[in-house]
Formats: structure tokens, C-alpha cells, sequence
């Protein structure tokens, strides 16, 4: 059912504007399926209450479209470790662990992921800038910059870069305070401390006994004034001290609703990055280091398959590895490119998956043919036909160029074209190579290449 649910994501993700898929679908996880009802867990209450007012129904339909029409939908708001967000009452308040981080420093410094770290994060064109600033930024207090805003959409590694600094600058300066949470967190805290009497030691906290604050998902933000105008008194606080203070976002300020312009102002007023989507260069670059990490063996022809399907983030990438070390393992099976392909089926669109390599081992397979055969001067029939074939189907589904199409038989361009044209004329005229067409599309259509 997990499975499901990612496919179906995959097509909301086709069929939404990128910033209100990446905000709203992106982070809503499978929890379980029970009585016929699927269980959706959100990041918080808000998340919840947005995605069942603007989202439900289309949710719905696509179930439906998926054959489970019969399932209702729930939406809960997903467990968290029951870990107090408040630091016990002292001269120097102990800092936030944010929930199922797991591993807890020593001296009381904040829980953090301890693989987030400079040098397990691959760098290339697409965030290349927000690495060396982010690098900077905790190596060198006096550097010019104080503020950083990092906006990337789920899964880019937005979330690494941010822990990253929380490393180094532990590292690099011990007697320095840092406060690492999310806005959701900082936003309750301040809420209890509200009703607890607390308000002044929440404003100590921040404002006086802090050297870097780390704030997460500042969209989480949208629609809350009270904590708006809070947070915008913190970061005065902060500011007029040269403090070290950074953001991270899946949104532009400007493009979260319900922003007052002073938040904005204040969150834009530093230094801002981005990082985009890996290029294919970069996205090999991150699976080969993550199957080197898992210790899985991974062929050069197989991590470039799985860079050329995964395109969207570093999530996508880790899930299918984790897949194909399990499926290689269970099945002791050797990892292969058919491996590969039988990992990638969950995590992409199966049109994603066709291939001129697919298409050609389909075919050699349907007319017993190697695949030498189709790129050979031969003349013969027997092998002029599947070599048509081939070449049809490659024309009707990939979007590859003709000259790479050409390349892969050993063609001219011309050719190519007249072997296009010869099988489109005998579709129509004979009934047996129409009906040799129509099953293997009927096979690139099911995934079965």
C-alpha cells in the first residue's frame, strides 16, 4: 500500500504547481491501512487541516483511479516522540532536541543527525553556492555575513546543510549556544509558555542566551501573527548583537501566505541561497556515495540508470537503493540493471522507464534475435523486420533524437526514417504486423521491458 500511495503522489506531483505540491502532498507519509480506511499522517495540525479542506477529494480520486475507490481517507497528524520542548527552568537553559533525531551529543548540546555532515554532502552545480556559503558561514564568526536564508524544496538537502553547521560550529567554537528547531516547535514552546507564566524566560532564552539560532521550515509560519511578531522582536534582539541566525524554506518568504512584510523583510535581509534539483552528473555522484555508504555494489551502467529515472531529490534516490539492496539480498541476486528496473517501478511513472535499451531487449526477445542483429548491415528479412520494429517503437515512445536512434542501429538519419514510415504503411495494410505492434506497445505501456 506504501508503494500506492508514492505512486499516487507521483501523479499529484505532475499535476500541482511545484511550490504547493512540495508544501502541502510532499510530506504526507502512508501510516497504515485499516477497516478500509488509509491513514495519512501530516507534519502538524495546520498541514492536516489545509490538506483535507483543498486536497481531500482529489486524494480520493485518485485512490479511486487506483482500483481502491472503497477506502476512506483519514488524516492524522503523525506520532511524534513525546519529548519536552521546554528546557527546565536555570541560569543557562538546556537546548531543543528535535523529535526521533536519535543521537543526543554529549555537554548538552542539541540532538542532531550525526551523518549531516560537510563532508557526506555532495556538491555540485545546483548547490555549490549554498555549500560554501553554509561552510563559511560556520568556520568564521566574523565573516560578513550574520544572516542565511537557504530555500530548497523536500528532499534537497536543505535539512543536511543546516545540521551541517550545527556541526561544525560545535566543532569549531564549543562555548558557542546553538539553538536548532523547527518553526512548528518554536511556535508551541512559545504557546506554553504563554499559558505556563513563561513568556520572559522564552524571550531570555532566545534573545540573550543564544549565539546561532537555526530555524526550521519557516513557511510553518504562514498565518500565525502572534508568533510572527515574537519571532520578529527575537531576530531585532539577535541582529543588534551580530548574532549568527539561519533559515531554512521550501518557499520564498513572498510566496508563503499570510507573511507580514516585516517578517519578510527581516528573513530576506541577509544572505539568501538556493538549491535546485542535481544535475545527472551530481544525482550519479550522490547515489554511487550512498550505495558506497550502504556498502552495496553498484555497476556504472546501473548508477546511471537509476541518476537518469530518480529526478526528483535525495529521498527518491535513497528509498530505491535501500529497495534494490533488499531485493538483491532476499533474492541473492546480483545487482543489475534488471534489478535496478524492478526497484524503479514504485518510485516512477512507468512511461519514466522505456528506454531504447528496453525497448531493444523486448524486442530481440519477441523475435528471437540478438541484439547485435538490429545494429548489423544485414539484410535479410528476418532481421530487417525486427530492426523496423525497433526502431518504431522508439520513435512512438521515448523522446529520444533521431540521431540517437540512428546510432543505436548503425543508420543513417533518412533510414531511420523510411523504416519508420515502411512499418506505419504495413500497420495499416497487414493485420499480422499490426497485431506484432499493438502487443508490444500493449508491453512498454504495462512496464514489462
Amino acid at each position: 500500500m506504501k508503494e500506492i500511495w508514492e505512486e499516487i503522489k507521483n501523479q499529484m506531483r505532475a499535476e500541482l504547481p511545484k511550490n504547493s505540491f512540495s508544501l502541502w502532498i510532499s510530506p504526507l507519509n502512508f501510516l497504515e491501512r485499516k477497516n478500509g480506511t488509509l491513514v495519512l499522517g501530516c507534519p502538524n495540525r495546520f498541514s492536516k487541516n489545509w490538506v483535507a479542506d483543498n486536497y481531500k477529494e482529489l486524494i480520493q480520486e485518485k485512490l479511486y483511479k487506483a482500483g481502491l475507490g472503497s477506502l476512506k481517507l483519514e488524516l492524522k497528524v503523525q506520532p511524534r516522540c513525546p519529548e519536552k520542548l521546554l528546557s527546565p527552568p536555570s541560569e543557562v537553559p538546556q537546548q531543543l532536541c528535535l523529535p526521533n533525531m536519535g543521537y543526543r551529543p554529549t555537554r548538552g548540546y542539541i540532538g542532531l543527525n550525526r551523518n549531516f555532515t560537510f563532508d557526506r554532502f555532495v556538491v555540485g552545480p545546483c548547490n555549490e553556492f549554498a555549500y560554501s556559503a553554509s561552510k563559511a558561514m560556520a568556520q568564521d564568526f566574523a565573516w560578513g555575513y550574520n544572516t542565511l536564508l537557504m530555500l530548497a524544496g523536500t528532499g534537497l538537502g536543505k535539512s543536511h546543510l543546516s545540521q551541517a553547521m550545527c556541526h561544525k560550529i560545535l566543532e569549531c567554537f564549543p562555548h558557542k549556544k546553538v539553538y536548532y528547531i523547527t518553526a512548528e516547535d518554536f511556535t508551541n514552546e512559545m504557546i506554553s509558555c504563554l499559558r505556563h507564566n513563561r513568556i520572559e524566560e522564552f524571550k531570555k532564552k532566545y534573545r540573550q542566551a543564544c549565539d546561532v539560532l537555526l530555524l526550521e521550515e519557516i513557511h510553518f509560519l504562514s498565518g500565525k501573527e502572534k508568533t510572527q511578531a515574537e519571532l520578529g522582536h527575537t531576530l531585532d534582539a539577535l541582529f543588534n548583537d551580530k548574532k549568527k541566525i539561519i533559515f531554512t524554506s521550501s518557499l520564498p518568504p513572498k510566496d508563503i501566505p499570510s507573511l507580514s512584510q516585516d517578517l519578510t523583510s527581516r528573513l530576506t535581509g541577509g544572505l539568501v541561497t538556493t538549491i535546485e534539483s542535481p544535475d545527472f552528473d551530481t544525482r550519479v555522484k550522490i547515489i554511487r556515495k550512498k550505495a558506497s555508504e550502504m556498502k552495496l555494489p553498484l555497476p556504472d551502467d546501473v548508477a546511471e540508470l537509476l541518476a537518469d529515472k530518480l529526478t526528483k531529490d535525495i529521498r527518491q534516490m535513497e528509498s530505491a537503493l535501500n529497495c534494490l539492496k533488499a531485493k538483491s539480498e532476499l533474492l541473492n541476486e546480483k545487482v543489475s540493471k534488471e534489478l535496478a528496473r524492478e526497484a524503479l517501478r514504485y518510485l516512477t511513472n512507468s512511461n519514466d522507464l522505456i528506454d531504447l535499451e528496453g525497448i531493444r531487449d523486448l524486442v530481440c526477445t519477441y523475435y528471437k534475435v540478438s541484439p547485435e542483429i538490429l545494429g548489423s548491415k544485414s539484410r535479410k528479412k528476418s532481421h530487417t523486420h525486427p530492426r523496423n520494429i525497433f526502431i518504431y517503437l522508439c520513435r512512438t515512445f521515448t523522446e529520444e533524437t533521431l540521431e540517437t536512434i540512428s546510432r543505436a542501429v548503425n543508420r543513417s538519419h533518412s533510414t531511420v526514417l523510411y523504416a519508420y514510415e515502411t512499418i506505419e504503411k504495413k500497420i495499416k495494410a497487414e493485420a499480422r504486423v499490426r497485431k506484432e505492434v499493438e502487443f508490444l506497445s500493449r508491453k512498454i505501456k504495462q512496464g514489462s521491458i
